[in-house]
């Protein structure tokens, strides 16, 4: 296959609308609440909220003027962005704020692109997103984490048809969304354990004047905003 078809396929497949099942929806929801809820499933899929926790401190320490230096991704699931540069406290405000809420947001920008007939888009959105991040690794887990992902899913959008495409898409989406919010219940859970002291709310807590519980509140109305405003959109299309 030449470079000109290629591309003419990938035009194809982002351009072209597709039709969303409601079957294909709720089966997509029934299997994340699986993954979800089991923890040996939860300890594997929880990457991908993972991913998109540091790559929203990436873009927001982007866009405040800082210069990102690297990503980790660890086999516990955690991570950690490290950027330079001025240290003023609303852009790193701005930059701690950015981590739990991402995966939220961006479940919610594919939800609408899903309910907007473009569920093959999202997947290969999501594919270009994960290979502006590999260039920020700086671990050899996190490596391994994102050549899996980038292949897994550039694999399944490119070989499968075109309703385990959606429903693929319809996953990620739920997935996004739904384990935001149960990143958020994590971490307030590990908080009031007396664990997690150095976490994103700890960090806001200590760069302005509210307490990191209520910034865990702040994380989990934002999540849980996504999470119902998405689903909704997924249901009705």
């Amino acid at each position: 296959m030449s470079l000109a078809e290629i591309w003419d396929r990938l035009w194809a497949d982002v351009t072209t609308p597709v039709d969303v099942a409601q079957s294909t929806v709720l089966i997509a929801l029934a299997v994340v609440v699986a993954c979800i809820v089991v923890a040996p499933l939860w300890g594997i899929v929880r990457h991908a909220v993972t991913i998109a926790h540091e790559g929203g401190h990436a873009l927001v320490a982007g866009l405040t003027g800082r210069r990102v230096s690297g990503i980790r991704l660890h086999s516990d699931t955690s991570g950690l962005t490290t950027s330079y540069g001025e240290a003023k406290r609303f852009p790193l405000t701005l930059v701690a704020l950015a981590g739990y809420p991402a995966p939220g947001v961006l479940g919610l920008a594919a939800a609408w692109a899903i309910a907007a007939g473009h569920a093959v888009a999202v997947l290969w959105v999501l594919e270009a997103v994960l290979l502006l991040m590999l260039v920020r690794i700086r671990n050899w887990y996190g490596l391994l984490v994102m050549v899996v992902a980038i292949a897994g899913l550039g694999a399944a959008a490119w070989l499968l048809p075109d309703p385990w495409r959606v429903g693929l898409a319809c996953g990620l989406a739920w997935l996004l969304m739904i384990g935001a919010v149960r990143a958020v219940v994590e971490l307030g859970s590990s908080r009031r354990g007396g664990r997690g002291r150095g976490s994103d709310a700890d960090a806001l807590a200590r760069l302005t004047t509210v307490p990191g519980g209520a910034w865990v509140a702040v994380f989990w109305l934002l999540t849980a905003g996504c999470a119902g405003l998405g689903g909704w959109w997924l249901l009705a299309s």
